[in-house]
Parts: C-alpha cells; structure tokens; sequence
C-alpha cells in the first residue's frame, strides 16, 4: 500500500516546497525544521491507521470515555538525515521506543549497493514499526535495514516513512518486502538519475541538514 500526502491539499505542501527551493534549501537550521515538521504531519496520518481502545479520563466536571492508542509503534531511524525527519515522529509518538540503522549508499562500479553497520532497537516481534528515512531512491538501504531489523523479531507491520521517494525504489520495495507494510511518501517524484540520485528531488537530504561529508 502506498500513501502519498501531496495528492491532497496540506500544509506539509509548504515544508516540501521550502526544502526543494534552491535558496531557502541554503539555510541548513530552516531544511532541518521543515524536515521535522514533514515527520509530525506524517506521524499524524500514520496514527490514523492504528489500533485504538478505550479509556476513562476523569475531568475536574466528570468523566468521559476517550479512544488511545492501544500501543505505542517502534520508531527506528536510518542514521544520518533520518534524525530531524524522526524527531517530528518522537513528538507525535512521545512515548515510542525508538532503534537507530547505520546504512548508506555505496557505489560500486555502475551499481549502487549499501553498507551496513550499526544496529539498536528493542525487540520487533508483533510490533508496529515505523522505518524513518527521508529520501526513498532506490529503496535499497530499506530493503537491507528491514533484513536486518528481522533478527530481532518479526513485526505485525511495517510503515517505511521518507519525505520524497522514486518509482524505482517504491517498485523495489514492493518486490523485495514480504513482510506486510505500508509506505508513506511527502511526494512520488518523477524518476532516478543515471546516479540513482531522485529528480527533480531536494539533493542530499544529509547534507543539507548537516553539511557535505567526505
């Protein structure tokens, strides 16, 4: 199942279109922002579509019955531009567990492979998870991290959150991903490029959050 929140008329319209504007992109302290703000629009709609049940609050007037989250879902960020993207998730999910995946993008020849190394999260098994990562290219660090993640138990569902993601990636992720998911896309742009980098896409998303690596 794939969501995409710029069919529809939003706000989080605004955050992406500050984080792919060329000069606005520049100040690093604004993309950071748009980018969390991006994670609590999305953490919302994700909530939506969780398993809720009832409980009693008692007011200063009375009592009522109100519907709350019946669990709250693990987060887990793929280091390193995923970290303001899911702060905007923790503030909505402030109470969530949260995993961290070292994994990234090396090219090797004409292919484009990932490292992988680092792993911290509390036990997966039965759990909604929900896998932070800001740009969904070739959907192929998911694909490593979810394998990853299933030595520490196998959840009841997985939601792949990124800001921007490519066709490809989306197409991957569908045949590679047999575990039950949902993505959740800001926007399905138009394609990868011959360096599997997403058009018209924002850039490097790590980057511009924390400055050129080597």
């Amino acid at each position: 199942m794939l969501k995409i929140l710029n069919q529809s008329n939003s706000v989080a319209n605004h955050f992406l279109y500050e984080m792919r504007h060329l000069e606005i992109q520049k100040d690093r302290a604004k993309f950071r922002n748009n980018l969390r703000r991006l994670g609590a629009v999305m953490a919302y709609e994700i909530s939506r579509t969780l398993s809720y049940k009832k409980e009693t609050v008692t007011t200063p007037l009375g009592t009522m019955e109100v519907d709350l989250l019946a669990e709250q879902p693990i987060l887990v960020s793929i280091l390193r531009a995923a970290l303001p993207f899911s702060d905007g998730f923790l503030e909505t999910f402030d109470q969530a567990d949260v995993g961290f995946v070292g994994a990234y993008r090396k090219e090797e020849g004409e292919e484009i492979g990932v490292n992988f190394e680092y792993m911290a999260t509390p036990s997966l098994d039965n759990k909604v998870v929900i896998i932070v990562d800001p740009m969904l290219a070739t959907g192929k660090s998911i694909i490593e991290s979810i394998n990853h993640l299933l030595n520490n138990g196998k959840p009841s569902h997985i939601h792949i959150a990124a800001a921007v993601a490519a066709p490809e990636g989306i197409d991957y992720i569908s045949r590679m991903l047999k575990v039950e998911h949902t993505i959740w896309t800001g926007a399905l742009d138009e394609k990868l490029n011959s360096k599997s980098y997403i058009v018209p896409g924002l850039g490097d998303a790590g980057d511009l959050c924390f400055g050129p690596k080597l």
